[in-house]
Formats: structure tokens, C-alpha cells, sequence
């Protein structure tokens, strides 16, 4: 089988359906992503059926349309090689997506990517999470999605800032996540947050545990936050 094919097979069974014109795109991201990860380290997974589940379906597992609403603003925190942000693109293209990373080589890719897929509801913004919460970027996202990026209790200070009130931050966590959640009770408080929602993600074939938290933006976050970097970590809200 090759990749579209797994692609097809797993959506399928996680419940998702994609056009072939979707299906055809995400092929084409999947070619970049492994010609490029030739002299860039963009992933550790390039196998087919692996790519297909853990970035393709990964990714779309947290998509729910009462929290993903049509035309909703979307600010991928640590996009990487682009997972949330270039799979949700694809399969929604009404959200208008910015891909947010800390490193222009990864971002110069994914706008090759987004020129080449004709991607029209995407673009990439470069920097650090800590400083443009403090820019105009601030309370200014219907949404915020995260994949790996850091423990939520540290995640939530990077993110929230970014999410309007009333909006949500998407975190998806792997299989500690209920120890994370134990340890960032204070920090969701403190940052104008509510735990709303907790999904448990079995993705097809895969044992691992996975888990989609969504917070959702109650109360203006005070402008102190984020701190700095280094406070950040060494003093966890």
C-alpha cells in the first residue's frame, strides 16, 4: 500500500472523510515533508502507514466542529514540521490557520508547502510564543492548537495569551496527560482558563494512550503573562 492509501484506510476507520482531492493533498505534503527531512530534521517518521497515523490522523483526532467552527481563526503554537496545522488546513479550509514556530527554516518549507497545495486559508508567522503574546497577536485567535510542544502547565502560559475570550486552546497530549492536568490546575486558573473538555484518542492499530485537552478562554489573561523563558521553567505557574 502506499501512503493515500493508509491515509483513506485509517480516516475511514477514525470516522474522518476526506475527499480525493484531500487525500491527494495530504500525499503531496507527505512527499515534501520526506524529500525535505533528506538535509532538514523535520520528523523521526517517515514510514507510510506510521506518517499516516501518528501526524495525519494524530492531527485530525482533535478536529470537533462545535469547538472548530467555520471560518474560525486558528494559531498552530510550534507547528514544526506543520502537524496540527497543515492536516486541519487541509481537511476544514474555511480556518484560517497561522503555523507559529521559532524557526524560519521550518517555516520557509511550509510556505513552499502552502504555495504548492494552493492552500489558501494558511500562512506562517515566525517567532518566539513568549514575545508576540505581547504584540498584536494577543487575545486575537479563535482558537490555539498544540502537539508536543511542552507540559501543559508551561503550555498554557505560552498559549492562552494568544486565545480571544470565549475561544479554546486545543493541546494534544500523550499519555501522561491526567498527571499533567493534576499539575496545571493552578496554572488554568491563574490564566483565565477552564478545562472543558478531555477526549480520550485510540488511534487505529496504536495502544499508545493519547489524549485532546480543550481549555476554553473564560477570562482575559492578565498582562504579565507569559514571563520570561527561563522564569517560566524554573517556576512553573
Amino acid at each position: 500500500m502506499i501512503f493515500s492509501d493508509y491515509v483513506k484506510a485509517h480516516t475511514n476507520t477514525y470516522g474522518l472523510d476526506l475527499t480525493d482531492t484531500q487525500i491527494d493533498q495530504l500525499q503531496r505534503f507527505y512527499e515534501q515533508v520526506v524529500t525535505t527531512n533528506e538535509h532538514m530534521n523535520l520528523t523521526g517518521i517517515t514510514e507510510p502507514e506510521e506518517f499516516a497515523l501518528k501526524h495525519v490522523v494524530d492531527s485530525l483526532s482533535c478536529y470537533d466542529p462545535k469547538y472548530f467552527t467555520k471560518g474560525a481563526t486558528v494559531i498552530d503554537l510550534g507547528t514544526g514540521a506543520g502537524f496540527p496545522g497543515v492536516p486541519l488546513g487541509i481537511y476544514d479550509p474555511s480556518l484560517q490557520i497561522t503555523l507559529f514556530d521559532s524557526l524560519q527554516k521550518r517555516l520557509r518549507f511550509l510556505d513552499g508547502v502552502i504555495e504548492d497545495l494552493d492552500l489558501q486559508g494558511l500562512q506562517t508567522l515566525h517567532g518566539r510564543a513568549e514575545d508576540l503574546a505581547h504584540q498584536e497577536y494577543r487575545e486575537s485567535f479563535d482558537l490555539l492548537t498544540s502537539r508536543a510542544v511542552a507540559r501543559l502547565s508551561i503550555l498554557l502560559e505560552w498559549g492562552l495569551p494568544y486565545v480571544k475570550v470565549g475561544g479554546y486552546m486545543v493541546a494534544l497530549k500523550g499519555s501522561i496527560v491526567q498527571e499533567e492536568l493534576e499539575e496545571s490546575k493552578r496554572a488554568v486558573s491563574i490564566l483565565g482558563g477552564e478545562i472543558v473538555e478531555v477526549k480520550e484518542v485510540t488511534l487505529p492499530t496504536l495502544e499508545d494512550k493519547r489524549a485532546i485537552v480543550y481549555i476554553k478562554k473564560v477570562k482575559p489573561t492578565a498582562k504579565k503573562y507569559p514571563r520570561k523563558p527561563k522564569e517560566i521553567k524554573i517556576k512553573p505557574l
